[in-house]
């Protein structure tokens, strides 16, 4: 092979590398290091432990932690289930017009954030909401949605399930769709009930691809950002406020870029950690 057809595949892509290089290469190195800065100093001031060892001792940041781990704890585990469910019915032989119900439950994922914001803040307010109307008309008290921690956190957790369980359903779906149809064959000769065939056979075949969906949801829920800030702004008090809030008011409100930067990539390996775990825990040889 001559020379220059050597180089020609290398110039194809030389247009993605240097772009790759200049908006993400070089910005993720930048940044990270600059967590090793004490960028309230003028000039900046290289310190290791200033940004890094002040996480352990800042207690806003470990509230704004735990409120994100309420939100994973309380939110992904029941979307992932109401996902299952959604994709078995998607699934059914027995449905008809599927591709409007999967389109109907796919579509919240394509709502504006601001707009869909917008209505769950009117059908949730506490004072004349849509939802505590109806509850009082089955004789339930009125629920302090924005005015409550717990209400609070219900409200971001409804609003992530009812955005976020028809993207997850559809890529079940998928899941669903590559089982071979000749195990379920060969467990209806055998005796087996629809239960024992969802039990026995889907949901084992089921587990790389929620798992799939687990990491995801928990990456995603550990960035969030939008429907606190927009729904409840991280009230109240910061019984809301999400580590990622945090780090946008440290970086961008108080300009404390290094300490920023720290917040940002302890979500990275917070992330990459529990990413791990749920490998271990859920993974298994054959998913390799």
């Amino acid at each position: 092979m001559s020379p220059k057809n050597r180089i020609t595949p290398y110039a194809f892509i030389a247009p993605y590398l240097i772009a790759f290089g200049c908006l993400w290469l070089i910005p993720i190195i930048y940044s990270f290091s600059m967590s090793f800065f004490n960028t309230r100093a003028r000039p900046w001031k290289f310190d290791m432990l200033h940004n890094w060892g002040r996480l352990f001792e800042d207690a806003l940041f470990l509230a704004t932690l735990k409120n994100t781990f309420l939100i994973i704890l309380v939110q992904v585990p029941f979307m992932l289930a109401l996902a299952v469910i959604f994709a078995v019915f998607l699934n059914s032989k027995l449905l008809f017009l599927k591709g409007i119900y999967r389109f109907a439950i796919f579509a919240p994922i394509v709502v504006a954030d601001a707009a869909y914001a917008v209505i769950f803040r009117l059908l949730f307010n506490d004072d004349f909401g849509f939802v505590n109307q109806l509850l009082n008309a089955v004789g339930i008290a009125d629920i302090a949605w924005t005015g409550s921690s717990a209400g609070a956190i219900a409200l971001i957790s409804i609003s992530l399930t009812w955005r976020w369980t028809g993207y997850n359903a559809v890529i079940i779906l998928a899941g669903l769709q590559s089982i071979p149809k000749d195990i379920y064959e060969a467990s209806e000769l055998d005796g087996a009930s629809r239960f024992t065939q969802f039990l026995y056979i889907t949901l084992p075949n089921l587990k790389p691809v929620i798992l799939l969906c687990l990491v995801l949801s928990t990456f995603g829920t550990l960035q969030l950002f939008t429907e606190p800030t927009l729904l409840t702004e991280g009230g109240p008090g910061v019984s809301t406020t999400t580590v990622a809030m945090y780090m946008y008011q440290q970086g961008f409100k108080s300009f404390n870029f290094g300490y920023g930067s720290a917040i940002a990539y302890f979500i990275v390996f917070i992330g990459l950690g529990l990413s791990l775990i749920q490998f271990k825990l859920l993974g298994s040889k054959s998913d390799a």
